[in-house]
């Protein structure tokens, strides 16, 4: 608006003055008289609500109604001054100015002199217009309200300031495809977010890392293992059976070993391999060493070079704990075996593996030339690793008894210089079943020498065919097969070829004797014979033997 319809602040004072042109040329309104104020001025002079000013009139009182459903048309109620805008602060069309108030008491102004028209604005959102202000004792006009769309601006009225009130319902298309468009929105920049924060993180955290910074640096520790352990684990079967196992420091002839020996019984009687205290046999020295480093002497009970046994004992020691004897025809091949040694002198050594095979035919020694050194044995063959050291050691199952009697190895071509020569272990190692070492140690400890089974006759050892034939003579010349033997009496003849022994295959002599020993004198055996094209199987009784 121009200046001449703005309202001076002087206007409504209790005196009006009169009404001309003002020195420039401009009109002023008359001012009229100042009402008598309703209360005593204040001694302070402090207005109590400030100046007087312009007022505003009230909106019609409005009465609560139901209100429509959001998206709902509203009625279009018309007032007594016409339709009310489409939405509060809306702007109305144009409409005539209202005429001039008319000051009461004061003459006549004149009319304000015709202004240039304002240009044309578009309406503030959200804003109304103020009315005139009115000179006390006038009447409040009235202005005109163009018409608009049927709409009121009331209905919509939220007291609490939170935007118009609606029923809950269905959510319009346009603002749930908003909606979720946002939510995919604010999902994707936060996986973006995420991603960007983890490759910094990472190629900080390298850096970091790499040069070695943040302070000191302290390293990881398992906690604390506990004590115990499972009896068939490992650990649990050595801890059982260390107690029992011996070292064995034997000189003797000129010669010095060391093997290992376990306890048989609380008479301190002691198992071992008749290779470890050969070299003692004559007047030697041999001494014992616990688990718990104690050492006591021992001397030789019994030994067969056969079977590859020995038995020594040890006195004045006690609370002596023997290892129990298990049953090796039982065994199976898997099954999980510990050995106990001193591999190189390593006392108390523990190995583990599994039974890699059974019923191995193994000879050894043979170093007197005759044979008469010569084992025979029926191993059981393992993996454990088994070292010069670990020979007449114990192999023992998952409960700790004992199986088989550690005896031999099988080597790589060649040995280290350092150890004269001893190779050490591939993982081919061999035991003596223990159900034959358990008979060949008691006749050592009752006896002082074990039998062997045999068949009698003379068996053709330079025979290269398949199978263990009869030789034609014995060694110092006389029958092959001894008159009034077993083998006599079942009808063995020279020449005959046995190729079975209880159904068993035996390719070799040193098989079928194998096959042989691994019984007991008096054990009935079925043998299968070839001669001259003709097979035949004949069964006979075992006999005994002092000798190898």
């Amino acid at each position: 608006m121009n200046e001449g319809n703005r309202v001076p602040p002087g206007a409504g004072t209790e005196e009006a003055a009169g009404a001309g042109p003002t020195p420039d040329g401009d009109f002023e309104l008359a001012k009229p008289a100042r009402p008598t104020p309703l209360h005593e001025p204040d001694p302070y002079s402090t207005p109590p609500y400030g100046e007087p000013g312009p007022w505003a009139p009230a909106p019609p009182v409005q009465h609560p109604g139901t209100t429509p459903t959001h998206g709902t048309p509203l009625p279009s109620p018309a007032g007594p001054h016409g339709p009310a805008p489409a939405f509060p602060g809306a702007p109305s069309p144009a409409a005539p100015a209202a005429p001039a108030p008319a000051v009461t008491g004061g003459p006549a102004t004149a009319p304000a002199p015709p202004s240039a028209p304002l240009p044309e604005t578009a309406p503030l959102q959200g804003l109304t217009a103020v009315p005139e202000p009115v000179v006390a004792g006038a009447p409040i006009p009235v202005p005109p309200v163009a018409p608009g769309p049927a709409q009121d601006p009331w209905g919509r009225y939220d007291p609490w300031g939170r935007g118009p009130l609606q029923q809950a319902g269905a959510v319009p298309d346009g603002e749930r495809r908003n909606g979720r468009r946002g939510r995919r929105l604010l999902v994707v920049w936060t996986l973006a977010v995420a991603l960007v924060a983890s490759g910094i993180g990472g190629v900080v955290g390298a850096y970091v890392e790499r040069e070695g910074l943040g302070g000191e640096v302290t390293l990881p520790q398992a906690g604390s293992v506990p004590a115990g352990r499972a009896p068939d684990s490992v650990a649990g079967i050595a801890a059982r059976a260390l107690p029992s196992v011996v070292t064995l420091h034997v000189s003797g002839s000129g010669e010095e070993g060391t093997g290992t020996g376990f306890v048989l019984d609380d008479r301190g009687h002691i198992l071992t391999n008749n290779h470890v205290v050969a070299a003692a046999a004559s007047g030697g020295r041999i001494s014992a060493t616990f688990s718990d480093g104690d050492s006591v002497r021992a001397t030789v009970v019994g030994r067969d070079s056969g079977y590859d046994l020995a038995v020594v004992q040890v006195h004045g020691v006690r609370g002596l704990t023997p290892l129990t004897l298990g049953d090796s025809d039982g065994v199976r091949v898997g099954d999980p075996v510990v050995a106990i040694g001193a591999p190189f002198d390593l006392a108390n050594t523990v190995t583990a593996g599994i039974i890699s095979a059974k019923e191995r035919p193994i000879t050894a020694g043979g170093e007197e030339g005759d044979g008469s050194d010569v084992s025979y044995v029926d191993a059981l063959q393992t993996d454990a690793p088994i070292n010069p050291g670990n020979s007449g050691g114990p192999l023992l199952d998952s409960r700790a008894h004992v199986i088989g009697i550690n005896s031999a190895i099988r080597s790589a071509d060649g040995g280290s210089d350092t150890e004269g020569g001893q190779a050490g272990s591939i993982g081919l190692g061999f035991a003596i079943p223990v159900n034959q070492a358990r008979r060949v140690a008691e006749e050592l400890i009752n006896d002082g020498h074990a039998t062997h089974p045999v068949i009698g006759v003379t068996l053709d050892m330079g025979y290269t065919g398949d199978g263990a034939r009869i030789d034609d003579h014995s060694a110092n010349g006389g029958p092959a097969v001894i008159e009034g033997g077993p083998g006599a009496r079942a009808g063995l003849a020279p020449g005959d070829l046995i190729t079975r022994v209880d159904g068993e295959r035996v390719h070799t002599g040193e098989e079928l004797i194998v096959k042989v020993r691994a019984h007991r004198p008096g054990d009935r055996l079925r043998l299968t014979v070839e001669h001259g094209g003709a097979e035949r199987e004949v069964s006979l009784v075992l006999g005994t033997s002092e000798q190898n």
